[in-house]
């Protein structure tokens, strides 16, 4: 996996998730409560989904083959769905059903462990922060000067990064719902309070799955280079004399690291053949030295008559700029 898919903070998240999950279900078997349940499934959740993405970040570095022309980059945005889809299940509608399990069939924290529970959530708390704060340094590599966090998580094409940002927030948010909720169970001694965090909990799973759904499956789809990368792109392509004018182009990520870009480059009309290749050779090498992750470069070229413009297929962009 490749720097910026924030190894050290998937590393960092496992190691604390497993930690964490242990503490818990002892916490949860000796004190009864559903909160602590709930958060010791949804630890394990999250061990398991960095254990996934540590798996799609190695099987992407496969090399291409005949099968697979373009690599196997991809790997990392399957599994970072399949994330989602454990986070939704697993976590978070496994929660729902224990919160609402104790609220039909209401069961008193053990009165000789209650303070278990709280301990166990405190340190919990701390040592999410410190995940989170790992997470945040291995992300502000890579995020972009005065971009915002709700950018970054939408934008980054690095699912991994992203991933570990919104389990530990979530982490954290549901650690509080849960400390709440046993807390207000102490206090007044009415164990609905215990299952209202675990709902609460459940419900916020629910809502990180489905962002992460929403933003993984964009990649899956298909997305190509932000507004930033395309703009160099086009700079770099029409910088030269070489192209009289870009016609259309399209670019498409094919994994966190490898950008493809395909154009149609018009030329003079008396250029000679050796001419044109040699132009391709100096766009192509302005093109990877402005962008670098625009690895998979493909240049059509057309005889571009000044007054007429070739009428591109529909389905691609159109540059109306020339030199």
């Amino acid at each position: 996996m490749s720097a910026s898919g924030g190894g050290k903070a998937i590393l960092a998240a496992f190691l604390a998730n497993m930690g964490i999950a242990l503490a818990k279900f002892v916490a949860w078997f000796l004190s009864g409560s559903a909160s602590m349940l709930a958060e010791a499934i949804h630890s394990v959740a999250d061990s398991c989904n960095q254990l996934l993405l540590m798996l799609g970040g190695r099987r992407a570095k496969k090399s291409a083959d005949r099968e697979h022309p373009f690599g196997y980059g991809r790997e990392r945005y399957v599994y970072a769905f399949v994330v989602s889809i454990i986070l939704f299940s697993v976590g978070g509608l496994f929660a729902i059903y224990e919160g609402v399990e104790k609220i039909t069939h209401p069961h008193a924290l053990d009165e000789k462990w209650w303070w278990l529970p709280i301990v166990v959530l405190v340190i919990s708390i701390v040592l999410e922060g410190f995940s989170l704060r790992t997470a945040v340094r291995e992300s502000n590599h890579v995020r972009a000067k005065g971009q915002s966090w709700v950018s970054f998580v939408r934008r980054a094409k690095a699912p991994e990064l992203p991933v570990v940002l919104l389990e530990d927030v979530g982490a954290l948010t549901g650690l509080c719902f849960a400390l709440l909720g046993v807390g207000l169970t102490v206090i007044t001694g009415n164990s609905l309070f215990d299952a209202l965090g675990t709902l609460m909990i459940g419900t916020l799973l629910i809502l990180i799955a489905i962002v992460l759904g929403i933003e993984t499956k964009s990649l899956l789809v298909g997305e190509g280079a932000t507004d930033a990368d395309y703009d160099r792109i086009v700079t770099a392509i029409e910088s030269g004399p070489e192209v009289e004018k870009l016609i259309h182009i399209k670019t498409l990520y094919l994994g966190p690291d490898e950008l493809l870009v395909a154009a149609k480059l018009g030329f003079a009309s008396d250029a000679s053949l050796a001419q044109v290749a040699a132009d391709i050779d100096r766009v192509e090498a302005r093109v990877r030295e402005a962008v670098p992750t625009a690895r998979v470069i493909y240049f059509e070229p057309d005889i571009y008559r000044p007054g007429t413009d070739p009428t591109p297929p529909t389905s691609e962009f159109v540059i109306t700029s020339s030199n």
